[in-house]
């Protein structure tokens, strides 16, 4: 029984990959469960057996996408040399992301006004895993002595993630489209390292 769920477990993470691969490259939108039966070569029926429908497929998708982000994430909590390191660090990595699996979303394009409920939770997830890693960096200079005392780290840190999704919604909102272009990445990228650098100095002594 543990070796049918082991080969089970293989082909589903097979699945997984193939259909990221089209996502990545196609978009949500042109991409047909068909194709990736086939990328696979796999009956159509039995990728419905893993997956009841396309959209359902894309979550489990974004699941293991954002997993692999939350544990880039994990992996450095406590690690930092001082708080630029750190924020920068969480900028980066989260702009990396975006430009890197860009087709991916457009899913969200899409359907951003009616977005499913499972996406909100994966969302909810990567918000709190950054924030935990923010504000873990914002107690450890605390405590070093090399910024101010901040009784409400995790307050403080929730309000720069609102400011920096700002950047983001002020920026596409001046360029008339609900989600940002690729060739705008690089601006939000830019204004939001600046916000950072900002916040950081208000914190010093």
């Amino acid at each position: 029984m543990a070796a049918a769920n082991d080969q089970q477990d293989i082909k589903r993470e097979k699945i997984l990959e193939a259909s990221h691969q089209r996502f990545l490259h196609y978009g949500y939108s042109k991409t047909t469960m068909n194709e990736i039966a086939g990328d696979l070569s796999m009956s159509k029926a039995l990728l419905y057996y893993y997956f009841p429908d396309k959209s359902q497929l894309y979550i489990a998708v974004m699941r293991k996408l954002a997993s692999d982000y939350l544990k880039t994430l994990e992996a450095r909590i406590n690690t930092f040399s001082n708080l630029k390191e750190a924020f920068t660090f969480q900028v980066n990595t989260h702009h990396e992301f975006i430009v890197n699996n860009y087709n991916f979303f457009d899913f969200f394009r899409l359907n951003e006004q009616n977005l499913p409920e499972a996406i909100w939770q994966i969302v909810g997830e990567v918000h709190a895993t950054e924030l935990s890693l923010l504000s873990n960096a914002i107690k450890t200079e605390v405590e070093k002595g090399t910024i101010k005392p901040i009784n409400n780290p995790d307050e403080v840190v929730d309000v720069l993630m609102d400011a920096l999704h700002g950047i983001r919604v002020g920026a596409i909102s001046q360029k008339k489209t609900n989600f940002p272009r690729k060739e705008h990445l690089e601006e939000i990228h830019t204004k939001k390292l600046l916000l950072v650098d900002i916040f950081i100095k208000g914190l010093m002594y």
